[in-house]
């Protein structure tokens, strides 16, 4: 995923046709090392699309995507457990002491 994001920044810069050097650039500049053959997979399936068409068949496929998820339905006896593990689950976050700082969320923008 980062080296797509890095080749539409790369398009969004006005560079058309992005190359390995110019993907490695970006992605280096956040101190990621680049893995070559992950790189040669994204060019190689990105070479010669228009990205602006990509995405719209991108956003098509969404559209027709399913928006919920799967309907359950339980008994009494899956009811109860189910509020009993709901209880477990208050108990144990209510135990974990809270981080003083949100300078590091734990994720980055080019993390898999």
């Amino acid at each position: 995923m980062r080296y797509v994001a890095a080749y539409m920044l790369a398009v969004m810069g006005g560079n058309s046709n992005p190359t390995a050097r110019d993907i490695e650039k970006i992605v280096g500049s956040v101190g990621i090392e680049c893995e070559t053959d992950k790189l040669a997979i994204v060019l190689k399936e990105l070479k010669g699309k228009d990205l602006e068409e990509l995405i719209k068949k991108g956003q098509e496929k969404l559209a027709n995507a399913p928006g919920a998820g799967a309907v359950i339905t339980t008994t009494t006896d899956t009811k109860a457990a189910v509020e009993d593990k709901a209880e477990e689950t208050k108990e144990v976050k209510n135990e974990e002491p809270e981080s003083s700082s949100d300078d590091d969320m734990g994720f980055g923008l080019f993390d898999d």
